[in-house]
């Protein structure tokens, strides 16, 4: 349980740091020194070894890291989602949990709904050329 707190934090964190423009910049600076310094190690093959293993091992954790930041930003919008659903009276609260449906199960879903949305499709068609008027005028 502490570990789960650590590492959620801890990922959220470097994955935040990760997406940086400094970071990005670093990341430049590092391989430019490297290939500065080929001509003073000869080009050897351990020159190039550092290069792999280092970009191997960051991309390796880094995957981790993502990942878990990933899954919990797409769980927390679930939630949200979820709720949502709850919120409207007019809503289908069978759609909640379809997350832990298999793909099948989920593309006939999506399939049933744009087939109720093509239905409506002459009225939301009609429904944006005026969204689209009102736009322009401003």
């Amino acid at each position: 349980m502490v570990f789960d707190i650590f590492f959620s934090r801890f990922s959220s964190r470097m994955a935040s740091l990760a997406g940086q423009p400094f970071t990005f910049f670093l990341a430049i600076m590092i391989v430019l020194v490297w290939g500065l310094s080929g001509p003073i190690f000869n080009w050897s093959d351990t020159w190039q070894l550092v290069i792999n293993t280092g970009t191997t091992i960051v991309t390796f954790l880094m995957v981790f890291l993502i990942q878990n930041a990933q899954n919990r930003d797409a769980s927390a919008m679930q939630v949200k989602l979820d709720e949502l659903i709850r919120a409207v009276e007019a809503a289908q609260d069978e759609y909640i949990g379809i997350e832990h449906l298999t793909d099948v199960q989920i593309s006939r879903i999506r399939d049933a709904l744009e087939g109720n949305t093509k239905q409506a499709g002459d009225h939301l068609a009609q429904r944006q050329i005026e969204l689209s008027r009102l736009i322009e005028r401003r």
